[in-house]
């Protein structure tokens, strides 16, 4: 905090900064003036919030400062110092607002009581004026959601009740009664281009740029139901056209991007002017309605068929499982070739395919129990840098986003596939003792028996039946090291009831019987399946 002491006695201000105990109330810089012209200048540099005051001085006095700290300092706090116990002095300090009036000599007791009394009026009437500039951050924050809310219930058939009151009072609009108009555009260019995907930030930037170019004849704001939807509300009986065209205007001046700008039926209901308006957004091709006049309404918006990509799903099913991004770009072209070929490429038609995509891509991940896409290739950079949908780009992006799709399910097929054959081996090693079929595993692990044989012998260089054998003869190995053990009771142990057959087995394998093996003055080897 700050404090001034102005008096054109120096030993009048040496005093007061003597007597008062400014560090114990948070005071940390004190000026001085002589006059209250030089006071002014202080004050306006430097805002203090205690002035100490003398009431007769020369050039501007005491009351002359009061009434300009009345208009130029009102939230300070004024003490007023002086020799005089005069009436007139005391009502002008009244009237102007002093917090208090001492008469000199200072006695340094009242002086501290005071300046304590005035520094914690001051932070009082601080915090008041923190929580009234508070609320009204708020209420102006919440402002423009208010009237988002308001006005979007008018596109669906469910305006409150006291709505048509609240438009008249707020634009002049008279509901049921102006002939009405709804232009509508898309912000998911300018939030793709500019805001890397921010919906939020894109309307920020956008909403002011319109509501100033549309000068009073309408009020743009944020459809509150529609996550990337812009909807201009006009009822003014102005050149509708050369309001759109410089609204146009002055979003590719200020924001470098070019719009689509859709314009529905003129109605006295706003539902039935935004229904239109979203026929002509939603039907309109992209590849040419941003070169086109604003607005672009909908008597001249074509009606084109829902374009499925699900229609396909199969068949890129079948593209995915192969594992062949060649044989997928080939697939896609067929499906771009279509999209051209019947109308080309519509917010609607765009809405489906991502909608779509999404639902399909869900289903490939969750075939192989992966629950999160995060980290796949989002593909929805296909909007020019000046806002413009591009077909090619739409085209690359779409190819990217399946051939990431591609080598994801890929990864964690080889995975899944290469941890298949680990616990296929691990059970063969559990059940080295008996005779395990082949039917009995694709069984267990929902494999096809060709299957495992092909993949099998892929991961170890062996077929099963030669995989358990070699898991049997290292386990005979190691129990002959047991020399209380008879052959036959390790053929037994090993899985083979047949002694001979063992004994046979174990010599085509290690070169030697049992018998002799376990005779040998050195014995080893590679230890397999251990």
């Amino acid at each position: 905090m700050r404090a001034i002491i102005i008096d054109d006695e120096k030993h009048v201000r040496d005093v007061i900064r003597m007597l008062a105990q400014w560090e114990r109330f948070g005071i940390e810089e004190v000026m001085e003036a002589r006059d209250g012209e030089e006071a002014k200048l202080l004050i306006e540099a430097h805002r203090p919030e205690i002035i100490f005051t003398d009431m007769n001085m020369p050039n501007l006095d005491g009351i002359g400062l009061l009434e300009w700290l009345a208009r130029h300092a009102g939230g300070s706090k004024t003490i007023v110092i002086s020799a005089y116990d005069d009436f007139h002095y005391m009502r002008n300090a009244i009237l102007y607002g002093s917090f208090d009036y001492m008469l000199k000599p200072i006695e340094p007791d009242v002086l501290n009581d005071a300046l304590e009394r005035a520094v914690n009026e001051w932070k009082r009437d601080a915090e008041s004026r923190q929580s009234a500039l508070e609320s009204v951050r708020v209420a102006n924050e919440a402002k423009p959601l208010y009237w988002d809310r308001l006005l979007s219930d008018l596109l669906q058939r469910s305006p409150a009740p006291d709505a048509a009151e609240k438009l008249e009072r707020e634009f002049g609009l008279r509901l049921g009664v102006d002939m009405l108009t709804i232009w509508l555009m898309t912000v998911r260019p300018l939030a793709c281009t500019r805001f890397e995907g921010n919906v939020e930030q894109a309307f920020a930037a956008l909403l002011p740029v319109c509501n100033d170019a549309l000068e009073r004849a309408g009020v743009a704001f944020r459809h509150a139901a529609k996550h990337d939807e812009l909807v201009i509300l006009l009822w003014q009986g102005k050149e509708r056209n050369a309001i759109a065209r410089r609204l146009v205007a002055a979003v590719r001046q200020k924001l470098g991007i070019k719009v689509l700008l859709a314009a529905g039926r003129e109605s006295k209901h706003a539902v039935d002017a935004y229904e239109s308006a979203r026929a002509a957004l939603m039907k309109s091709n992209l590849e040419t309605a941003f070169d086109r006049q604003p607005p672009v309404d909908c008597e001249t918006a074509e009606t084109r068929p829902a374009y499925q990509l699900l229609d396909y799903a199969q068949d890129l099913k079948w593209a995915l499982q192969s594992g062949s991004a060649e044989s997928m770009d080939r697939l896609l072209d067929t499906i771009f070739e279509a999209v051209r070929n019947s109308g080309g490429m519509t917010l609607d038609r765009l809405n489906n395919w991502e909608s779509q995509h999404a639902l399909l891509q869900a289903n490939c991940l969750q075939e192989y129990d992966i629950y999160d896409g995060a980290g796949l290739y989002p593909g929805h950079a296909y909007w020019d840098e000046d806002g413009a949908f591009s077909f090619p780009k739409f085209r690359e992006e779409k190819r990217k986003q399946f051939r990431e799709l591609i080598r994801k399910l890929h990864d964690v097929r080889f995975k899944k596939e290469k941890n298949s054959m680990q616990e296929i081996a691990q059970y063969l090693r559990d059940n080295c003792k008996r005779d395990v079929g082949l039917q009995e595993i694709a069984d267990r692990f929902y494999l096809s028996r060709e299957y495992i044989s092909r993949k099998f012998k892929t991961e170890f260089g062996l077929t099963i039946t030669d995989f358990v054998t070699q898991v049997r003869i290292e386990k005979a190995k190691e129990l002959l090291e047991n020399p209380h053990l008879k052959i036959y009771e390790i053929a037994d142990a090993v899985g083979y009831q047949n002694d001979k057959y063992f004994i046979k087995v174990f010599k085509r394998a290690e070169g030697v019987t049992p018998s002799e093996y376990r005779t040998r003055p050195s014995r080893g080897g590679t230890s397999f399946g251990s």
